[in-house]
């Protein structure tokens, strides 16, 4: 599908052919067109620059389906969060409500079940594609140098999924949700050194208890995402520097430099 002219950065735009167009020069045509936002805008931030860096950057020799878990991954976490930000306008976080607005959300609201659906199963579905996202970068050997830092950030990034899925499991506050964080707070209290102590930071107490709640609502909205977010940033920017590594299975193309290293 071709994009409208207005909606295309003036550095993205096709160059006319030379002697084509209507003869007039830049100013002319400027007075006679309309404003163009895209461009006004992207005269002060320089966004053209990004997008020609995202957009139109080289890609190597047999790249597959396999590449794209990181955008699906990406647009997984797209979609809890603008599942997550809906589903916090009727959540209440107490132990007394939050079963309540739960029951509440899925059966009284417009498309309320929907919705929470598709941030309940989008979390599996998460959490599947990072683990295949990561499997496949392992096998390619794409975290070998000079991306070895992007490794790094994909490992946390792994992590700081995993927690927001722990998180996000006692918030409906019933019956297997209480349980199920008692047997996984437990279990990490049994971690060594720092293990007690990020138990008893989860528990807020001794209990169970609204102290629990408040805390993993609040690392689950607002703490996770927000490192997420950043560590996204900082990975798609490594991606777009150090560019992406061929299959393992393609051989590197010889040339005359390499073969007279080969020789000596």
């Amino acid at each position: 599908m071709k994009l409208p002219d207005m909606l295309i950065p003036g550095p993205l735009k096709k160059p006319q052919k030379p002697g084509g167009g209507d003869g007039a020069g830049p100013v002319e045509r400027l007075k006679e067109t309309p404003a163009d936002l895209v461009g006004w805008v992207d005269e002060r931030t320089g966004g053209a620059s990004f997008l020609t860096g995202m957009l139109y950057r080289k890609v190597p020799k047999g790249t597959n389906w396999f590449y794209t878990l990181g955008s699906a991954t990406l647009f997984a976490f797209t979609v809890q969060a603008v599942t997550g930000v809906f589903l916090a306008m009727f959540y209440t976080p107490s132990t007394t409500q939050a079963y309540g607005s739960i029951v509440h959300l899925t059966n009284d609201v417009f498309l309320g079940e929907f919705v929470r659906g598709m941030h309940k199963w989008g979390a599996s579905v998460m959490i599947i594609l990072i683990w295949l996202h990561m499997a496949r970068t392992f096998v390619f050997g794409a975290y070998k140098y000079p991306r070895e830092l992007n490794w790094v950030i994909g490992v946390v990034l792994l992590i700081l999924t995993m927690v927001m899925g722990f998180t996000g499991y006692l918030l409906p506050f019933d019956q297997r949700s209480f349980w199920a964080t008692v047997v996984g707070v437990n279990i990490t209290g049994t971690g060594p050194l720092v293990g007690p102590y990020l138990a008893d930071f989860l528990r807020g107490g001794a209990e169970f208890e609204q102290t629990t709640l408040a805390r993993f609502y609040a690392i689950h909205m607002l703490l996770v995402p927000g490192l997420i977010i950043a560590l996204i940033g900082a990975h798609l920017y490594l991606v777009v520097k150090l560019g992406t590594t061929a299959p393992p299975w393609l051989e590197p193309k010889r040339t005359k430099a390499t073969v007279k290293e080969e020789r000596v």
